[in-house]
């Protein structure tokens, strides 16, 4: 196939020729969605921890005692290991069948047309790809175990496995249909079409999260009445946050983990914490945790997160588009386009490679508005002693690595260390003076 975008490919349903991709005009996507981004993440993204300051982590012999700290870091060591193990044989699978004429061989069996035979395509990556990891998620769950932080019982944890599955094989398979679809109703302009659907899909799916796919996981009841719920209210008032209620999860069935998110926006934003997290720490240090959410619903971080999520998404599909416009990619797949149902693991294999790429991105803006968040928090509780006390009783809930190795926290760190959230009151005091 020509490289400017004006040859002919065949279709891999019926034989007939097709014009090739506009090449240059998805080069030109690329460039200019990736300096918009860059733009836009300057502009929106809390970049400096500390405003007109530095912040300075407390040491982790402030917090921890030495039993604490060794008990930490052997969990962590054992999860991590076994998360990375995972990631690993996750990536190394898609990358031998999709890269190779392997997975096309293998999915040219699978019947019917191209929009049954690409749903089917998609359930066989993620079986095989939850075969190959399954070793690693059973260690990671009887390391829980061991270590106290999960409940689950093998029934439930498997449930949750399974459930999982099916959610991610109708977002894989439904965003998968959308490419195809595009690719095949307009191959020179797919790309465009299908970023156009990715941006959608990106906020469609925050907004629907909280109401299709939480659920599914946890049942959730409104904060019982009392002082406690009138205070967190009265704070959200304080902060501008217009909050109809606070959801609290049971999350406390499976894990001894606390925690509290907010997910969603606009009529399906919600405020949840764990059942928990309500038990294990005092009114002032939930009180805290509470309005960390709070800043995140004050700022706007998931429907700014989602935004900047989308618009990547459409340097993302034209990037990915060039890239499946490669002769030299087809014939060594054996697969004709985005089109052929049978690239299926091509294309997953290069939106993993991506993914495992851009990560360090992700992760550096997620930590930058998690720390925001903690700012807020401590701007609008002033329990500075309380955040702190609270930062550490998280850490020893969950085995929180207090100094994790550097490069695992810019690939996979989506929060700041605990050590750096405990040394942010006195860095912001530092700052002010």
């Amino acid at each position: 196939m020509s490289t400017r975008g004006t040859a002919c490919s065949s279709d891999p349903a019926g034989g007939e020729e097709r014009p090739g991709l506009a090449r240059r005009p998805a080069l030109l996507t690329v460039l200019v969605v990736a300096v918009l981004l860059a733009v836009l993440a300057g502009l929106l993204v809390p970049w400096s921890w500390v405003p007109g300051g530095q912040l300075v982590p407390r040491s982790a012999a402030s917090l921890f005692t030495p039993e604490q700290l060794d008990r930490a870091e052997r969990y962590s060591w054992l999860r991590r290991g076994l998360g990375w193990a995972s990631y690993a044989a996750s990536l190394a699978l898609l990358v031998v069948l999709g890269l190779t004429r392997r997975g096309s061989r293998m999915l040219r069996r699978l019947p019917g047309p191209w929009w049954v035979a690409v749903p089917l395509g998609a359930l066989v990556a993620l079986l095989l790809e939850r075969a190959v990891t399954l070793p690693f998620a059973i260690g990671a769950h009887r390391t829980d175990q061991v270590f106290g932080i999960s409940r689950q019982a093998w029934s439930g944890w498997s449930l949750d496995l399974v459930k999982g599955l099916a959610v991610s094989w109708v977002a894989t398979s439904l965003a998968l249909l959308v490419l195809v679809a595009c690719s095949r109703r307009s191959p020179r302009w797919w790309f465009a079409w299908a970023g156009a659907a990715a941006l959608a899909l990106s906020l469609a799916g925050s907004f629907l999260y909280p109401i299709l796919v939480e659920p599914l996981f946890n049942r959730f009841a409104p904060m019982s009445s009392g002082p406690f719920k009138a205070s967190i209210l009265r704070l959200a008032d304080r902060e501008g946050v217009q909050v109809e209620d606070v959801l609290v999860a049971d999350a406390s069935r499976r894990t001894t983990t606390l925690n509290a998110y907010v997910s969603g926006f606009g009529g399906t934003r919600r405020v949840v914490v764990y059942d928990n997290l309500l038990e294990e720490l005092t009114p002032a240090q939930a009180r805290v945790v509470i309005a960390h959410e709070l800043a995140h619903a004050k700022n706007r971080d998931v429907v700014t997160g989602t935004a900047l999520a989308g618009v990547g998404a459409v340097a993302g599909v034209a990037l990915l588009a060039l890239v499946l416009d490669s002769s030299r990619l087809r014939r060594h797949t054996g697969t004709s386009g985005p089109a052929d149902p049978s690239a299926v693991f091509t294309v997953l294999a290069l939106v993993a490679v991506g993914s495992f790429v851009v990560s360090p991105v992700q992760n550096t803006v997620s930590r930058a508005f998690e720390a925001r968040a903690d700012r807020v928090s401590l701007q609008a509780t002033g329990a500075d002693a309380t955040f702190v006390a609270m930062q550490r009783q998280l850490a020893l809930t969950s085995l929180a690595d207090p100094s994790p190795p550097w490069l695992s926290q810019l690939w996979f760190g989506s929060h700041p260390t605990v050590l750096q959230r405990a040394g942010l009151p006195e860095s912001m005091r530092a700052a002010d003076r």
